[in-house]
């Protein structure tokens, strides 16, 4: 049986280098870098390589170098791992760590007066479900049990989506230390996100999938038309039009939805990253002819 040790290259690979500490320090401050060499390791690099009996290097949670017959300068710590396996962890590219959950959605149920506008004070966009102006890095917190969870799976780096609402604002690539917020914080804007659900907004509209993508069609033409004017300030269209040279990511829950947003996207020059319901092979043609990326789930069988 293959011994095996999981090292985390992600959290190694993008930490940031710099020493240098930004909070007050209780105690003395050590200032020492992490310097640490792990020899005699089978290393996999990717999945179409992997170094025998190699050795990498770490220096300030940073990989230095890795290969075969590689130098170890001095003051590095040694250790041999006698042929166990490294491995790259894995990256959720689709979740909601270290977000506070979302309330649950309100319902009317013609109980009440209906809500036409936003609620929400401030100078925002009419309909509550369009709030591009929210981004995960204002909102993280990191969650110990969770990331310790995660990691056990494998995991390493997530990257963590508001999923709420029709246009849901920027997310944020996050390792899964449990340093403070600061130092986990990868990328704060990863993505601008989407889908056709319109999540916890209190405005009634829309209450079907038609209005869904009447009101993101909407949007892109509102905010093409806000940033060719002076006459007035909305801070939804100014960060939608702030996050369209991000990454797009499209939440479906089916096949067909996937080609309703690809059929939007192509209208606004827009080439979205699906992160689907898991039907999509049921369409396999239609898909590739998308031409967008797919974030598919997967399900496991029990053993």
């Amino acid at each position: 049986m293959k011994k095996t040790l999981l090292l985390i290259f992600t959290l190694f690979t993008f930490f940031l280098a710099n020493a240098q500490e930004t909070y007050p320090v209780n105690g003395s401050f050590d200032i020492r870098s992490g310097q640490f060499a792990f020899t005699n390791a089978n290393i996999v690099v990717s999945a179409n390589q992997m170094i025998k009996g190699g050795t990498l290097i770490i220096k300030d949670h940073k990989i230095e170098n890795v290969g075969n017959g590689i130098s170890i300068p001095k003051g590095y710590v040694i250790i041999d791992l006698n042929g166990k396996y490294i491995y790259p962890s894995l990256i959720d590219a689709f979740s909601s760590y270290g977000l506070p959950d979302a309330p649950r959605q309100s319902f009317n149920f013609r109980g009440g007066q209906p809500v036409f506008t936003s609620t929400k004070e401030g100078a925002y966009a009419w309909n509550e479900a369009i709030r591009p102006e929210m981004q995960v890095n204002t909102i993280f917190n990191i969650d110990a049990k969770k990331a310790e969870e995660l990691k056990k799976n494998g995991f390493g780096t997530v990257n963590s989506i508001i999923k709420d609402g029709i246009a849901r604002g920027t997310s944020s690539a996050v390792t899964l230390g449990t340093e403070s917020a600061n130092e986990v914080m990868l990328n704060p804007s990863t993505a601008a996100n989407y889908s056709f659900n319109k999540g916890t907004a209190k405005t009634d509209y829309p209450q079907s999938l038609m209005g869904a993508i009447a009101l993101l069609r909407q949007t892109y033409l509102d905010a093409s038309w806000y940033k060719n004017q002076n006459k007035e300030y909305n801070i939804s269209l100014d960060e939608f039009n702030k996050q369209q040279s991000l990454p797009q990511i499209f939440e479906v829950s089916n096949w067909e939805d996937v080609l309703r947003a690809d059929k939007v996207g192509d209208e606004f020059g827009k080439q979205y990253i699906f992160k689907s319901g898991g039907d999509e092979y049921q369409r396999i043609a239609a898909m590739k002819g998308t031409g967008g990326k797919f974030i598919i789930p997967l399900n496991f069988p029990k053993a």
